[in-house]
């Protein structure tokens, strides 16, 4: 069986081992945005020959056939998730270091309107929001 991520990898021409599978599948089960390292161990765990090296490769390919979108929440690594098919924002709880998906679509139409404000059409935008619990 096949995921979506590994269906976007055959439509893309990407040859798949059954390393890459694994780590495709790592990352399209994945609802935390792992860094290399998590994907590794969790790989590692599937399949011990799978080498850092290895997972390094794939997501660097997959990132760049935009397959995977990289992300830097501010804590020094690297995360990553599958492209989305429909845009999303992130929360990013700096204690905890928990992401949150989130939509909004008020949010979304202020862009638009503050890039139209200035004469230019949005045509792509990442928002992140830094968070600490409200009892701190």
């Amino acid at each position: 069986m096949t995921n979506n991520l590994e269906q976007k990898c055959v439509e893309k021409g990407i040859r798949m081992t059954e390393q890459r599978r694994v780590i495709a599948n790592i990352i399209a089960s994945s609802d935390d945005h792992p860094s290399v390292e998590e994907v590794y161990a969790r790989a590692n765990k599937i399949d011990p020959r799978i080498s850092i090296a290895t997972v390094y490769r794939t997501v660097k390919l997959l990132e760049e056939e935009n397959i995977i979108e990289k992300h830097d929440f501010g804590d020094g690594r690297a995360r990553y998730e599958q492209a989305p098919d429909e845009h999303h924002d992130h929360i990013i709880n700096v204690r905890s270091g928990e992401v949150i998906e989130f939509i909004n679509h008020e949010i979304e139409k202020l862009q638009k309107k503050i890039a139209q404000e200035h004469g230019l059409k949005l045509v792509d935008h990442r928002l992140e929001l830094y968070c600490v619990p409200k009892d701190e």
